[in-house]
């Protein structure tokens, strides 16, 4: 029986994942396998590449033939080189960097937010413009003030400046001092 060591694919469509498996060389691709020794995920920012060695070894010892895929990877990890016998040749094999720990953004996040200045809750675009409309409202106040004669008296100037929810109350009082 002649046997290779080749790759499964599993995954889904656009997104392939590998086993690194040991098979009967007239099985289908993704048939009955003998032994599965490996993973490769090509689409992971570095690939995701895990083959365990002894296993890759022993078959290699007893006569199973790679791929030409399954050598790549396996010149990789080295593990190709340490079956030939080369010395001083490491695989170029790269690792992703370990996730930070959860505790540890939060906590992060939670001094920046300690830092923060405790203003207003507004963007600095809308705080602007609400400074600019007072300014403006201001002046369109003071002119008609300026314009109004002066045979208002001081009681009516309180009454006009009420507001909605008052006004129906000011009446009722005033309907009771009349009465």
């Amino acid at each position: 029986m002649a046997v290779k060591i080749r790759l499964k694919r599993l995954g889904k469509v656009r997104v392939p994942q590998y086993r690194i498996v040991v098979v009967d060389s007239r099985k289908k691709r993704d048939g009955r396998v003998i032994e599965e020794i490996g993973k490769y995920h090509p689409k992971e920012d570095p690939s995701y590449i895990d083959v365990v060695s002894e296993r890759a070894q022993y078959w290699l010892g007893v006569g199973a033939q790679p791929s030409e895929a399954v050598a790549k990877i396996l010149t990789i990890t080295g593990d190709w080189q340490k079956f030939k016998g080369m010395t001083g040749t490491e695989g170029t094999l790269k690792v992703k960097e370990p996730k930070r720990d959860k505790l540890e953004i939060f906590n992060e996040a939670l001094k920046d937010a300690a830092n923060e200045p405790k203003g207003d809750a507004v963007t600095k675009k809308a705080a602007s413009k609400k400074k600019a409309e007072p300014k403006a409202e201001e002046k369109v106040d003071e002119a008609p003030a300026a314009e109004t004669p002066a045979e208002e008296t001081p009681a009516e100037a309180p009454a006009a400046e009420e507001t909605p929810a008052e006004a129906p109350a000011a009446e009722a009082d005033a309907e009771k001092t009349e009465a």
